[in-house]
């Protein structure tokens, strides 16, 4: 049985993947930054799935904190065939106006959290010669936005990174490639106000957003057989954003 790990499992995109994998037999390793919040949905998949699922407390920003949750995979799981770099945060706020705190968290946690997770756990998928890594990257990767510089930047990075991550380990048998979300029903995106959320929905040519599971369900095909001809990509699941020139309509 295969084994993936998630990380940022507790609510949203990563909990919706690994309900997916779950579903379709795999070993899922949820990690969280908040076990006490993940808690009831952990005890629900227990409930459901048994030993199949398990949670580890780590904040991927962290090396300590990798190398230590790393250490624990290992000694449990005899391999991990797939990772899910989904963890990440949104920071707003134009470029002069960012505390230094602020953008170095966000490189922190949307970029820094997928080199600390490679170095914990590509060697080993080097060796058996076969693996899979999905990071989650945005379409603001992919274009700019209004009033979002930090996260733009950091998402930017994932968008290149993907594509030499491919190629330095495409000759051990391992597939990188990227999912690039437009909005999406997720807690985080159910804080903004009605008239942010209708706005985002407006802007859609099928006039909604994404839902967690059709995030979920690009993941899998990626990570699974029907995929096996594809790497370094950006697929996007933005709901048609990032498809218009920005010239009016005639």
């Amino acid at each position: 049985m295969s084994t993936i790990i998630i990380t940022g499992a507790g609510s949203g995109m990563g909990l919706s993947m690994a309900k997916k994998f779950l579903a379709n037999d795999w070993n899922v390793i949820m990690a969280v930054l908040d076990t006490e919040k993940a808690a009831k949905v952990y005890q629900e998949l227990q409930s459901q799935y048994g030993d199949r699922v398990a949670m580890y407390q780590v904040d991927v920003s962290d090396s300590q904190s990798v190398t230590e949750f790393a250490s624990q995979v290992n000694a449990k799981y005899n391999q991990i065939d797939a990772v899910i770099n989904n963890a990440g945060i949104f920071t707003g706020g134009l470029l002069h106006e960012l505390s230094e705190d602020a953008w170095d968290k966000t490189m922190a946690v949307d970029v820094k959290s997928i080199f600390l997770m490679t170095k914990a756990f590509v060697p080993g998928m080097m060796a058996r010669h076969a693996g899979n890594i999905i990071n989650i990257s945005s379409v603001s990767g992919l274009h700019g936005d209004y009033n979002m510089p930090a996260y733009n930047a950091a998402k930017g990075a994932v968008t290149n990174l993907v594509r030499s991550m491919a190629l330095d380990y495409g000759p051990y048998g391992i597939r990188v490639n990227n999912i690039n979300p437009g909005a999406t029903n997720t807690p985080m995106f159910q804080g903004n106000p009605a008239e942010v959320k209708a706005a985002y929905r407006n802007g859609s040519p099928l006039k909604r957003i994404a839902e967690p599971e059709e995030i979920a369900n690009v993941a899998y095909f990626l990570v699974s057989d029907q995929a096996t001809a594809i790497t370094g990509q950006n697929v996007g699941a933005t709901m048609g954003y990032g498809i218009w020139t920005g010239q009016p309509k005639q």
